[in-house]
């Protein structure tokens, strides 16, 4: 005899019995192509400077990058993200646009090391102003804010820049309004027609990036950057209509960030445009507590990390931002 429910001939147990069971009828895998590994590039030579924050990462110079592209390469990684750290800085972040800057060294050194490799560049200008904005800046409104359309211009320039220096995807990240219509229109002016748009198109003004200013040295000296950046506390419905709009815009791509926060953003988002690959970024804050937590004994780093990583890809992303990338990647061919 059984109850309603179907008991005792429902059993989910029985599904869970045997590890080769629980392999079979996985609908989540990971592997080391999802993933995309953030690095930070720094002026000069021989220079290695680590992160304290982020155990293991490190801030690395055109020359060291080399070996860093090699390893991603024979790790089978989906790609790098790379992000540029100048010696010196200025108002419009003129470095990020420069033929010669940072950012376009690492990106000749990361292709000469490793050819084939995907390598992405966050089109931004966090890392390259003085006051540590994502744009131009200016107080014709009264208070000191980022000037839209001023940015785009500068925009257009950097993300050329780095197409000439070898760059195979782009990714703005300012959430300026109109930037991937403008990014678009330069790069298919420029014949750079097969160059993908990887849009920022949903990202929040977080607590969970705390880590990654010290990494890119990128902490605003004035303010924050709520007024451009995604309210925590928005409708779900103004991540619909950001993305809306990036993908009318040119978008070939879109990404989530931060990502476990906000997975159900993340599955939202999917569902609401099918077909149209996306991302999530497994930012510094998330990987920065796991690892505090496992150097006290109270997590299991690995398996919190391929946790996560898991339910990032169950939500919905193609490919995963994550400064895990490496380790996760030998975890799995473990």
């Amino acid at each position: 005899m059984s109850d309603k429910s179907g008991f005792p001939q429902v059993r989910m147990r029985r599904l869970r019995y045997h590890p080769a069971m629980r392999r079979l009828i996985r609908d989540t895998s990971l592997s080391a192509s999802d993933f995309i590994l953030p690095l930070f590039v720094r002026t000069g030579e021989q220079q290695r400077q680590e992160i304290s924050s982020m155990p293991g990462h490190a801030q690395l110079s055109p020359d060291l990058l080399a070996d860093e592209a090699r390893e991603v390469w024979e790790l089978g990684l989906g790609g790098v993200i790379l992000f540029g750290i100048p010696d010196e800085k200025d108002a419009c972040g003129s470095d990020s646009y420069d033929d010669d800057g940072v950012i376009q060294q690492g990106i000749r050194a990361v292709k000469d090391a490793a050819p084939e490799l995907l390598v992405m560049t966050d089109v931004c200008f966090c890392e390259y102003t003085d006051h540590g904005h994502c744009g131009v800046v200016n107080d014709r409104t009264g208070r000191m804010d980022v000037d839209n359309d001023a940015t785009l211009e500068l925009l257009k320039k950097q993300v050329l820049s780095h197409v000439r220096a070898g760059a195979d995807v782009v990714a703005p990240s300012g959430m300026m309004d109109g930037m991937v219509a403008a990014i678009r229109g330069a790069l298919d002016e420029a014949d750079a027609q097969h160059i993908p748009i990887l849009s920022y198109a949903v990202k929040y003004a977080s607590a969970y990036y705390g880590p990654f200013r010290e990494a890119a040295e990128s902490a605003p000296q004035f303010g924050d950057r709520r007024a451009y950046q995604m309210d925590p506390a928005a409708a779900a419905e103004q991540a619909i209509r950001e993305a809306e709009l990036d993908l009318a815009e040119g978008a070939d791509m879109m990404m989530v960030k931060p990502a476990l926060a906000y997975l159900d953003i993340l599955r939202l988002v999917c569902d609401r445009f099918p077909g149209v690959p996306m991302a999530a970024y497994n930012v510094s804050g998330e990987f920065a507590m796991v690892k505090a937590a496992a150097a006290n004994g109270w997590v299991d780093e690995r398996a919190v990390a391929l946790e996560t990583l898991t339910a990032i890809k169950r939500a919905g992303a193609a490919a995963i931002l994550t400064y895990w990338a490496k380790e996760a990647a030998r975890w799995l061919a473990d």
